[in-house]
Protein backbone atom coordinates (compact mmCIF):
# COMPACT_ATOMS: atom_id res chain seq x y z
CA UNK A 1 0.00 0.00 0.00
CA UNK A 2 1.68 3.24 -0.85
CA UNK A 3 1.95 5.84 1.59
CA UNK A 4 -1.67 6.28 3.58
CA UNK A 5 -0.32 9.64 4.95
CA UNK A 6 -1.45 11.89 1.85
CA UNK A 7 -3.83 13.40 2.38
CA UNK A 8 -5.65 16.46 0.04
CA UNK A 9 -9.28 16.61 0.95
CA UNK A 10 -10.61 17.47 4.40
CA UNK A 11 -13.74 18.82 5.95
CA UNK A 12 -13.51 20.54 9.21
CA UNK A 13 -16.34 22.47 11.60
CA UNK A 14 -14.90 25.91 12.01
CA UNK A 15 -16.19 28.15 14.57
CA UNK A 16 -14.64 31.82 15.25
CA UNK A 17 -14.57 33.54 18.84
CA UNK A 18 -17.53 35.45 19.95
CA UNK A 19 -16.45 39.48 20.70
CA UNK A 20 -16.87 39.78 24.66
CA UNK A 21 -19.82 42.39 25.65
CA UNK A 22 -19.62 46.30 26.53
CA UNK A 23 -19.70 46.76 30.41
CA UNK A 24 -22.84 48.92 31.73
CA UNK A 25 -20.67 50.83 34.61
CA UNK A 26 -21.02 54.04 36.80
CA UNK A 27 -17.81 55.30 38.49
CA UNK A 28 -17.63 56.15 42.20
CA UNK A 29 -15.19 58.02 43.87
CA UNK A 30 -14.38 59.10 47.19
CA UNK A 31 -15.23 62.88 46.05
CA UNK A 32 -17.17 62.45 43.37
CA UNK A 33 -20.07 59.44 43.74
CA UNK A 34 -21.44 61.01 40.31
CA UNK A 35 -18.06 60.61 38.42
CA UNK A 36 -20.51 59.29 35.42
CA UNK A 37 -20.34 56.13 32.97
CA UNK A 38 -17.09 54.31 32.67
CA UNK A 39 -17.79 50.92 30.92
CA UNK A 40 -15.20 49.53 29.20
CA UNK A 41 -15.39 47.43 25.46
CA UNK A 42 -15.84 43.96 25.09
CA UNK A 43 -12.65 42.12 23.30
CA UNK A 44 -12.91 40.97 19.95
CA UNK A 45 -13.18 37.15 19.28
CA UNK A 46 -10.80 34.69 18.10
CA UNK A 47 -9.72 34.73 14.22
CA UNK A 48 -9.66 31.33 12.71
CA UNK A 49 -6.05 31.96 10.29
CA UNK A 50 -4.74 29.98 7.26
CA UNK A 51 -1.06 30.13 6.94
CA UNK A 52 1.00 28.55 3.67
CA UNK A 53 3.89 26.56 5.24
CA UNK A 54 6.55 25.15 2.06
CA UNK A 55 7.68 22.30 4.36
CA UNK A 56 4.16 20.94 4.48
CA UNK A 57 3.02 18.85 1.91
CA UNK A 58 -0.38 17.13 3.14
CA UNK A 59 -3.45 18.06 5.36
CA UNK A 60 -2.62 14.40 7.22
CA UNK A 61 -2.24 17.28 10.43
CA UNK A 62 -5.81 18.26 9.93
CA UNK A 63 -7.46 14.89 9.97
CA UNK A 64 -7.78 14.37 13.63
CA UNK A 65 -8.69 17.81 14.28
CA UNK A 66 -12.38 18.25 12.75
CA UNK A 67 -13.47 20.81 14.92
CA UNK A 68 -11.32 24.11 15.02
CA UNK A 69 -13.43 26.52 17.98
CA UNK A 70 -11.44 30.02 18.67
CA UNK A 71 -11.57 31.70 21.68
CA UNK A 72 -14.08 34.42 22.80
CA UNK A 73 -13.27 37.55 23.85
CA UNK A 74 -13.73 38.74 27.33
CA UNK A 75 -16.61 41.40 28.33
CA UNK A 76 -15.33 44.91 29.17
CA UNK A 77 -14.86 45.98 32.63
CA UNK A 78 -15.11 49.18 34.71
CA UNK A 79 -12.74 51.88 34.65
CA UNK A 80 -12.71 51.76 30.57
CA UNK A 81 -11.28 48.69 30.86
CA UNK A 82 -11.56 46.93 27.56
CA UNK A 83 -11.74 42.91 27.48
CA UNK A 84 -9.12 40.92 26.07
CA UNK A 85 -9.57 39.41 22.84
CA UNK A 86 -9.66 36.06 22.30
CA UNK A 87 -6.72 33.96 20.94
CA UNK A 88 -6.45 33.70 16.91
CA UNK A 89 -6.48 30.45 15.79
CA UNK A 90 -3.64 29.63 13.25
CA UNK A 91 -4.27 26.58 10.86
CA UNK A 92 -1.22 26.34 8.67
CA UNK A 93 -1.68 24.47 5.62
CA UNK A 94 0.33 23.40 2.64
CA UNK A 95 1.38 25.66 -0.37
CA UNK A 96 -1.52 24.51 -3.04
CA UNK A 97 -4.66 24.97 -0.57
CA UNK A 98 -7.73 26.28 -1.43
CA UNK A 99 -10.27 27.01 1.29
CA UNK A 100 -14.08 26.59 0.27
CA UNK A 101 -17.10 26.61 2.15
CA UNK A 102 -18.84 23.56 2.10
CA UNK A 103 -22.58 24.74 1.67
CA UNK A 104 -21.89 27.39 -1.47
CA UNK A 105 -18.73 25.77 -2.81
CA UNK A 106 -17.11 29.44 -3.04
CA UNK A 107 -13.02 29.33 -3.02
CA UNK A 108 -12.93 32.00 0.66
CA UNK A 109 -9.21 31.54 0.18
CA UNK A 110 -5.98 30.49 -1.40
CA UNK A 111 -2.31 29.59 0.20
CA UNK A 112 0.32 29.89 -2.91
CA UNK A 113 3.48 32.15 -0.80
CA UNK A 114 5.63 30.61 2.66
CA UNK A 115 4.35 32.40 5.48
CA UNK A 116 1.55 33.62 3.82
CA UNK A 117 -1.54 34.54 6.14
CA UNK A 118 -5.12 35.18 5.49
CA UNK A 119 -7.92 35.42 8.12
CA UNK A 120 -10.27 32.69 6.54
CA UNK A 121 -13.04 33.39 9.50
CA UNK A 122 -13.23 36.05 11.68
CA UNK A 123 -14.13 36.72 14.94
CA UNK A 124 -16.81 38.58 16.34
CA UNK A 125 -16.56 42.21 17.36
CA UNK A 126 -16.77 43.11 20.59
CA UNK A 127 -19.78 45.65 22.16
CA UNK A 128 -19.44 48.85 23.10
CA UNK A 129 -19.07 50.28 26.79
CA UNK A 130 -21.29 52.56 28.41
CA UNK A 131 -18.69 55.38 28.64
CA UNK A 132 -19.18 55.28 24.45
CA UNK A 133 -22.56 56.73 24.55
CA UNK A 134 -22.47 59.50 27.19
CA UNK A 135 -23.48 62.81 25.45
CA UNK A 136 -24.37 66.42 26.42
CA UNK A 137 -27.99 65.43 27.29
CA UNK A 138 -27.78 61.51 28.16
CA UNK A 139 -24.91 61.75 30.94
CA UNK A 140 -25.17 58.55 32.53
CA UNK A 141 -26.29 56.09 29.76
CA UNK A 142 -26.50 52.42 30.84
CA UNK A 143 -27.04 50.89 27.36
CA UNK A 144 -23.58 48.76 26.48
CA UNK A 145 -23.37 46.69 23.68
CA UNK A 146 -23.47 42.92 23.36
CA UNK A 147 -20.46 41.16 21.39
CA UNK A 148 -20.73 40.21 18.03
CA UNK A 149 -21.58 36.62 17.96
CA UNK A 150 -18.77 34.74 15.98
CA UNK A 151 -19.43 32.64 12.48
CA UNK A 152 -19.47 28.76 11.82
CA UNK A 153 -20.08 26.33 9.36
CA UNK A 154 -18.18 23.58 7.59
CA UNK A 155 -15.51 24.17 5.47
CA UNK A 156 -13.29 22.17 3.10
CA UNK A 157 -9.66 22.18 2.09
CA UNK A 158 -8.46 20.94 -1.07
CA UNK A 159 -4.70 20.64 -1.78
CA UNK A 160 -3.55 20.52 -5.41
CA UNK A 161 0.10 19.94 -5.52
CA UNK A 162 2.16 23.13 -6.92
CA UNK A 163 5.04 21.82 -8.93
CA UNK A 164 7.01 23.43 -11.93
CA UNK A 165 6.72 20.11 -14.40
CA UNK A 166 3.71 17.71 -14.00
CA UNK A 167 3.88 13.85 -15.17
CA UNK A 168 1.25 12.92 -17.61
CA UNK A 169 0.08 9.57 -18.70
CA UNK A 170 -1.13 5.97 -18.17
CA UNK A 171 -0.52 3.78 -15.60
CA UNK A 172 2.47 2.36 -16.28
CA UNK A 173 4.13 4.61 -18.50
CA UNK A 174 7.21 4.72 -16.44
CA UNK A 175 6.59 8.08 -14.85
CA UNK A 176 7.61 7.30 -11.42
CA UNK A 177 10.85 5.12 -12.67
CA UNK A 178 11.74 8.20 -14.18
CA UNK A 179 11.26 10.52 -11.08
CA UNK A 180 13.71 7.97 -9.71
CA UNK A 181 15.92 8.42 -12.19
CA UNK A 182 16.17 12.66 -12.30
CA UNK A 183 15.67 13.17 -8.71
CA UNK A 184 16.25 11.75 -5.02
CA UNK A 185 12.32 10.92 -4.66
CA UNK A 186 12.01 7.17 -4.48
CA UNK A 187 8.08 7.16 -5.57
CA UNK A 188 7.01 2.88 -5.26
CA UNK A 189 7.74 1.17 -8.88
CA UNK A 190 5.53 -1.81 -10.32
CA UNK A 191 4.88 -3.40 -12.94
CA UNK A 192 0.80 -3.19 -12.66
CA UNK A 193 -1.37 -0.15 -12.84
CA UNK A 194 -2.15 2.05 -10.42
CA UNK A 195 1.28 2.16 -8.85
CA UNK A 196 0.92 5.63 -7.88
CA UNK A 197 -1.73 6.21 -5.85
CA UNK A 198 -0.69 10.26 -4.45
CA UNK A 199 1.24 12.63 -6.46
CA UNK A 200 5.02 12.09 -5.68
CA UNK A 201 7.66 15.19 -5.51
CA UNK A 202 10.93 15.66 -6.74
CA UNK A 203 13.58 18.16 -6.85
CA UNK A 204 15.36 17.67 -10.40
CA UNK A 205 19.18 19.61 -10.08
CA UNK A 206 19.67 21.15 -13.46
CA UNK A 207 23.11 23.14 -14.24
CA UNK A 208 24.84 25.53 -12.56
CA UNK A 209 23.14 24.48 -9.16
CA UNK A 210 19.72 25.10 -10.76
CA UNK A 211 16.76 22.64 -10.18
CA UNK A 212 13.13 22.64 -10.67
CA UNK A 213 10.21 20.79 -8.98
CA UNK A 214 8.72 17.78 -10.65
CA UNK A 215 5.64 15.59 -9.30
CA UNK A 216 4.58 12.26 -10.38
CA UNK A 217 0.79 12.22 -10.37
CA UNK A 218 -1.44 8.81 -10.46
CA UNK A 219 -1.43 7.47 -13.84
CA UNK A 220 -4.97 8.83 -15.90
CA UNK A 221 -7.09 6.12 -17.64
CA UNK A 222 -9.91 7.48 -20.51
CA UNK A 223 -13.08 8.56 -18.89
CA UNK A 224 -10.81 10.24 -16.10
CA UNK A 225 -13.00 13.83 -16.56
CA UNK A 226 -15.88 11.61 -15.42
CA UNK A 227 -14.67 9.89 -12.33
CA UNK A 228 -13.64 7.37 -14.02
CA UNK A 229 -10.02 5.22 -12.20
CA UNK A 230 -8.64 8.07 -9.90
CA UNK A 231 -10.49 10.26 -11.87
CA UNK A 232 -10.97 14.26 -10.03
CA UNK A 233 -8.37 12.96 -7.25
CA UNK A 234 -5.74 13.40 -10.01
CA UNK A 235 -6.81 15.74 -12.54
CA UNK A 236 -6.88 18.68 -9.53
CA UNK A 237 -3.09 18.48 -8.93
CA UNK A 238 -2.29 19.17 -12.95
CA UNK A 239 -4.42 22.80 -12.42
CA UNK A 240 -1.21 23.62 -10.61
CA UNK A 241 2.06 22.59 -13.17
CA UNK A 242 3.63 24.81 -15.44
CA UNK A 243 4.64 22.55 -17.53
CA UNK A 244 2.77 19.51 -18.47
CA UNK A 245 5.45 16.55 -19.60
CA UNK A 246 3.12 13.58 -21.23
CA UNK A 247 5.18 10.33 -20.75
CA UNK A 248 3.78 7.79 -23.14
CA UNK A 249 6.12 4.12 -23.77
CA UNK A 250 7.56 2.81 -26.68
CA UNK A 251 5.49 -0.29 -26.29
CA UNK A 252 1.99 1.69 -26.91
CA UNK A 253 -0.05 0.00 -29.42
CA UNK A 254 -0.64 3.49 -31.06
CA UNK A 255 1.48 6.62 -29.52
CA UNK A 256 -0.76 9.17 -31.20
CA UNK A 257 -3.88 8.26 -30.44
CA UNK A 258 -2.57 7.27 -26.62
CA UNK A 259 -1.67 11.05 -26.45
CA UNK A 260 -4.85 12.38 -27.83
CA UNK A 261 -6.73 10.58 -25.54
CA UNK A 262 -5.24 12.68 -22.60
CA UNK A 263 -5.39 15.70 -24.24
CA UNK A 264 -9.10 15.07 -24.65
CA UNK A 265 -9.26 14.31 -20.45
CA UNK A 266 -7.47 17.39 -19.36
CA UNK A 267 -9.84 19.11 -22.28
CA UNK A 268 -12.88 17.68 -20.76
CA UNK A 269 -12.24 18.68 -16.95
CA UNK A 270 -10.72 22.02 -17.31
CA UNK A 271 -9.87 23.36 -21.44
CA UNK A 272 -7.57 26.01 -19.79
CA UNK A 273 -5.37 23.54 -18.98
CA UNK A 274 -4.59 22.85 -22.77
CA UNK A 275 -2.68 26.72 -22.38
CA UNK A 276 -0.10 25.09 -20.40
CA UNK A 277 3.15 24.22 -22.08
CA UNK A 278 3.60 20.50 -22.98
CA UNK A 279 6.17 18.50 -24.17
CA UNK A 280 6.33 14.40 -25.21
CA UNK A 281 8.66 11.88 -23.99
CA UNK A 282 8.45 8.40 -25.31
CA UNK A 283 9.69 6.46 -22.44
CA UNK A 284 11.63 2.74 -22.80
CA UNK A 285 12.88 3.89 -25.88
CA UNK A 286 15.34 1.11 -25.36
CA UNK A 287 13.24 -0.57 -27.16
CA UNK A 288 12.89 1.28 -30.61
CA UNK A 289 15.03 1.33 -33.31
CA UNK A 290 15.58 4.07 -36.17
CA UNK A 291 13.10 3.02 -38.29
CA UNK A 292 10.03 2.31 -35.35
CA UNK A 293 11.18 5.60 -34.04
CA UNK A 294 10.33 7.51 -37.51
CA UNK A 295 6.71 5.69 -37.45
CA UNK A 296 6.18 7.06 -33.64
CA UNK A 297 7.56 10.81 -34.70
CA UNK A 298 4.54 10.60 -37.89
CA UNK A 299 1.83 9.56 -35.09
CA UNK A 300 2.62 12.97 -32.96
CA UNK A 301 1.65 16.51 -33.70
CA UNK A 302 4.42 18.52 -35.02
CA UNK A 303 3.95 21.47 -33.30
CA UNK A 304 4.59 19.56 -30.02
CA UNK A 305 8.71 19.28 -28.68
CA UNK A 306 9.00 15.18 -28.60
CA UNK A 307 11.78 13.41 -27.30
CA UNK A 308 12.81 9.60 -26.99
CA UNK A 309 14.12 8.85 -23.71
CA UNK A 310 15.12 5.77 -21.86
CA UNK A 311 15.45 5.70 -17.83
CA UNK A 312 17.15 2.49 -17.76
CA UNK A 313 19.73 3.48 -19.57
CA UNK A 314 19.56 7.41 -19.40
CA UNK A 315 19.33 8.03 -23.19
CA UNK A 316 17.82 11.59 -23.22
CA UNK A 317 17.56 12.30 -20.17
CA UNK A 318 19.99 15.30 -20.21
CA UNK A 319 17.71 16.60 -23.43
CA UNK A 320 14.59 16.03 -21.51
CA UNK A 321 15.94 18.26 -18.90
CA UNK A 322 17.22 20.93 -21.29
CA UNK A 323 13.75 21.04 -22.89
CA UNK A 324 11.97 21.50 -19.34
CA UNK A 325 13.82 24.05 -18.50
CA UNK A 326 13.37 26.13 -21.87
CA UNK A 327 9.91 25.30 -21.13
CA UNK A 328 9.72 26.47 -18.12
CA UNK A 329 11.25 29.96 -18.73
CA UNK A 330 8.96 30.26 -21.89
CA UNK A 331 6.54 29.84 -19.57
CA UNK A 332 7.32 32.37 -16.51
Amino acid sequence: MEKANFVDYIRIFCHSGKGGAGCSHFARTKFNPMAGPDGGDGGRGGHIILKGNAQLWTLLHLRYHKNVLAPDGENGGKNKCSGRTGDDVIIEVPLGTIARDEQTGNIEAEMLEDGQEIIWIKGGRGGLGNSNFATATNQAPEYAQPGEQGSEGWKLLELKILADVGLVGFPNAGKSTLLSVVSAAKPKIASYAFTTISPQLGIVPYRDNKSFCMADLPGIIEGAAEGKGLGHRFLRHIERNVVLLFLIPADSPDQGKEFQILINELEQYNPELLHKKIVIAISKSDMLDDELREGVVKTLPANIPHLFISSITGQGITELKDELWKALNESR
